[in-house]
């Protein structure tokens, strides 16, 4: 397995609205649209152009994860599109781990002070796993910086760097 910046090809494009459709809707029932979602049909632009970066975990070619950071500004960014397929979860993959670890590498190396990212209420697996990352959990009056998220019961986490 490994994990590299995206570089658009009609396969792997395909294969990243799928894995965020299931996550997002079959798995936890957000009923969220991709039409909606139009950073991911222009990631160079919303992520790699501004700054940021977006990362698909591949197992022998296929989409089996991805994370990315969405530059706000010069030193803030979101934590947007973290999916990994439910065989790649905790043992023995523990794909989360490499795929926020290549993020906070990249947010580091790169001057990011801040991460923040949204999250259903309801994940709660998804809440233990940021909090163990040093996420802490946020109202969102708190945040120095806004971006558009679903008012979805979401929770909002920072972390600082």
């Amino acid at each position: 397995m490994k994990i590299e910046p995206y570089v658009f090809t009609p396969d792997h494009l395909a294969q990243l609205v799928d894995l965020i459709n299931y996550c997002q809707n079959i798995e936890a029932g957000l009923g969220m649209k991709m039409a909606d979602q139009a950073d991911i049909f222009d990631i160079e632009n919303h992520y790699q152009r501004a700054g940021g970066q977006f990362w698909l975990a591949l197992d022998q070619g296929q989409v089996v994860g991805s994370i990315g950071l969405m530059p706000v500004n010069s030193q803030a960014g979101i934590l947007k599109k973290f999916f990994t397929l439910p065989a790649y979860r905790g043992v023995p993959q523990h794909l989360g781990r490499p795929l926020m670890a290549t993020l906070l590498t990249f947010a580091q190396t790169h001057d990011f002070s801040e991460i923040a990212l949204d999250t259903p209420g309801s994940q709660v697996r998804a809440h233990h796993f940021y909090e163990k990352q040093g996420f802490q959990q946020i109202a969102e009056d708190q945040l120095k910086f806004h971006w558009d998220f679903p008012k979805r019961d979401s929770l909002i986490y920072l972390k600082e760097i």
